[in-house]
């Protein structure tokens, strides 16, 4: 009679493999990452990742939501943080230049630029980060929204266009920082960003 090694411990870290999994991913982006790259860098061999995480794609996916719980969590966390909204988004942007420019990790946002080039094979890569960059002009919407309700922006100001701004500078901020932009050059931008935010009636 055989013995099943069914439910026997994985033999690695399943967390640190997901870490060197992120970072890999976030320096080359989905297409430029490779099976062999991700099992070398995250020291298992094929059959182990196909196991532990599916296919590459599912193995993105579980990445891409783990940047949302850890590196990427610092703007809902800005956000929630300050009780005047103004501070919240100003708060977003310093700590976009400092994470987005941190050399412990690749430059810029993995949402933004894990999908720069894709293929009609990976469209479906693009399409599902464009929809996580697009809840979050959601949440900010939302947030800006509020900010006009309790008055700490005035009744006709637009929150869609100032949602979409402020997107389109962390955006900016994550690509800068990927050309070699500095924490400071791209404090500066953040403070010079928050010029349009439009102050309420005396």
């Amino acid at each position: 009679m055989t013995t099943t090694k069914r439910g026997r411990p994985r033999s690695f870290d399943r967390e640190a493999a997901l870490v060197q999994a992120t970072l890999l991913f976030w320096q080359h982006g989905y297409e430029g990452t490779s099976i062999s790259d991700l099992t070398a860098a995250m020291g298992i061999s094929p059959p182990s990742l196909y196991a532990a995480f599916g296919d590459k794609r599912a193995l993105f996916t579980e990445v891409v939501d783990r940047y949302g719980t850890t590196f990427g969590a610092f703007m809902e966390d800005a956000l929630a943080r300050e009780r005047d909204p103004r501070a919240g988004f100003a708060r977003m942007l310093e700590e976009a230049a400092v994470s987005y420019t941190d050399p412990g990790h690749p430059a810029g946002c993995l949402v933004i630029s894990a999908a720069t080039n894709y293929s009609p094979q990976t469209a479906d890569v693009e399409q599902d980060l464009r929809a996580r960059r697009t809840a979050n002009v959601g949440s900010f919407e939302a947030r800006l929204e509020d900010a006009r309700a309790r008055g700490a922006l005035p009744e006709d100001a637009d929150t869609r266009a100032l949602a979409v701004y402020f997107a389109a500078v962390v955006q900016g901020m994550s690509q800068q920082a990927r050309d070699g932009a500095s924490t400071q050059e791209l404090r500066r931008v953040a403070r010079l960003a928050m010029n349009a935010w439009p102050e309420p009636p005396a």
